[in-house]
C-alpha cells in the first residue's frame, strides 16, 4: 500500500494512495426525550455534541468492510430539516461518551429508557439507520434529478454483478452528498520541487539509520500545515446555521490511503508543531495500519484539510472532491521534468503539478490562490519552512 503523496521519481518504492475522499456523517438538534431534571437527579442533562466533531463506524479499526464515519454534518443531511429549540435530555455518562465519539448529538434521538432515558442501544441503532439511508440516498440522483436506469449489458457480453463493500457503497454516498452540497472550484498550479528533491534524497543514509524513509509526504504535510497557519480561511467550517465560521485553531492533516479494504484517511495531528523525522515515522505507522485495516477511530478523527494524490501513478492534474464539512483539500500529481524559463534560457525543472480544491462558499479565489502561492514557493524553497 501506498500513499497518495508520494510524488517520487526515482526508483525507489515509496508508499502512495491515489484517492481523495473520505466518509462524512453528523446532525443537528432534534428529537426531544421526556423528563426533567428534578425527577431525575442522577441524570445530567446533555450538551450537545460538537458541531463538527468527526467520529467513525464502531468495527472501522478491526473490518476491511468498514468506513470511517465523520462529522456532525451528514447525520444533520439525512435527519429531519425543520428548525426545532433544543431541550434536555438524559442519558449516563457511557452513553454521552459514545455519542461524542459517533459525533451524534442526542437531541435528535428517542430514548428507549425508562422515562425516555437513553441507552447505547438508542445511539448505535440510530446511526445504522443514518448509514443505511445514506447508502440509500447515493442510489437516486440529488436535486429531483431522476437516478440513472440500470442497462442490460449482458445483452453485449458477458458480465458479473460485484458487491460493492461497505466501504465502496458509504464513499460513493458521500462523495455525491459532497457534490451535491458544496459548490466546488478548483485552481492549479505547478510547484518547482528540484532542489527539494535534491535534498530530499540526501536524507537516504540518515534515513536508514533512524529507521525512516523521507519520502515527499511529510514535506508536503509540513508545507501544507504552515500555509494553513498563515491563510486561516482555509481552516475552518461554516456552520449549519448559515450564519457562522467555525474557525479551528489547531492544525490536523488528513492524507488519503489507498487500501485493498478501500478508501481510508488517517489523520496527522499538530502536522506545523512537528519535524518532518517525526512526520515521516507517523505516515509509515499510519500507511501499516491503514493497509492491515489496523486504524483506530482516532486515527482518523479531527481532520481541518486533507491531500491527495496520485503519486507516481500518473497524471497532470484532478480535481479531487471536498472532504466535507472542510472547506478545502489539496491534490497531488506526477512531478514531471519541463523545460523552465530562467530569464535567461530555458533549464529542466521537476514541476510538481497540483490542484486546490475549495467550498467558494467559504473560500474566496483570492483566499485560494494567496494559499496556493503560498504553498508553490514553500516547496520550492524548504528554507521557507523555517522562516
Amino acid at each position: 500500500t501506498k500513499l497518495a503523496t508520494d510524488t517520487d521519481t526515482d526508483t525507489d518504492t515509496d508508499t502512495d494512495t491515489d484517492t481523495d475522499t473520505e466518509s462524512k456523517v453528523g446532525s443537528v438538534p432534534g428529537n426531544e426525550a421526556p423528563g426533567s431534571q428534578s425527577d431525575r437527579p442522577e441524570a445530567k442533562p446533555v450538551e450537545a455534541a460538537p458541531e463538527f466533531a468527526q467520529a467513525v463506524s464502531a468495527n472501522t479499526a478491526t473490518s476491511g468492510d468498514s468506513l470511517q464515519v465523520d462529522d456532525q454534518q451528514h447525520l444533520k443531511d439525512a435527519g429531519s430539516t425543520a428548525a426545532r429549540t433544543p431541550v434536555e435530555v438524559y442519558a449516563g455518562p457511557a452513553v454521552r461518551q459514545l455519542a461524542r465519539e459517533l459525533g451524534v448529538n442526542l437531541h435528535d434521538i428517542s430514548g428507549s429508557g425508562p422515562r425516555g432515558r437513553l441507552l447505547k442501544e438508542d445511539v448505535q441503532a440510530y446511526v445504522k439507520r443514518i448509514v443505511k439511508s445514506d447508502t440509500t440516498a447515493s442510489k437516486i440522483g440529488g436535486a429531483g434529478i431522476p437516478p440513472i436506469a440500470d442497462i442490460d449489458f449482458s445483452q453485449y457480453g458477458e458480465v458479473e454483478k460485484v458487491k460493492m463493500s461497505k466501504i465502496a457503497r458509504l464513499t460513493a454516498a458521500n462523495m455525491h452528498r459532497s457534490w451535491l452540497n458544496v459548490p466546488h472550484v478548483t485552481q492549479f498550479d505547478d510547484a518547482d520541487i528540484t532542489e527539494l528533491e535534491s535534498f530530499r534524497k540526501s536524507l537516504k543514509v540518515e534515513g536508514e539509520e533512524r529507521g525512516a524513509k523521507m519520502t515527499p509526504v511529510p514535506i508536503i504535510l509540513k508545507a501544507c500545515a504552515v500555509a494553513l497557519a498563515n491563510n486561516p480561511v482555509l481552516n475552518r467550517s461554516l456552520h449549519s446555521d448559515g450564519e457562522h465560521y467555525i474557525q479551528k485553531h489547531y492544525i490536523h492533516v488528513g492524507m488519503a490511503v489507498d487500501t485493498p479494504r478501500g478508501l481510508m484517511v488517517p489523520v496527522i495531528r499538530d502536522v506545523a508543531s512537528k519535524t518532518l523525522w517525526q512526520l515521516a515515522a507517523e505516515v509509515a505507522e499510519l500507511a501499516i495500519k491503514a493497509r492491515d485495516g489496523k486504524l483506530s477511530p482516532v486515527d482518523m478523527q479531527g481532520g481541518c484539510f486533507t491531500v491527495s494524490s496520485l503519486g507516481v501513478i500518473g497524471g497532470q492534474g484532478f480535481t479531487p472532491v471536498i472532504n466535507t464539512p472542510q472547506v478545502a483539500i489539496l491534490g497531488v500529481s506526477k512531478a514531471q521534468i519541463k523545460p523552465v524559463w530562467n530569464g535567461t534560457e530555458f533549464a529542466p525543472r521537476n514541476m510538481l503539478p497540483l490542484s486546490l480544491s475549495y467550498d467558494h462558499r467559504a473560500v474566496n479565489g483570492g483566499d485560494a490562490g494567496r494559499f496556493m502561492t503560498e504553498l508553490v514557493n514553500l516547496l520550492g524553497d524548504i528554507r521557507r519552512l523555517l522562516l
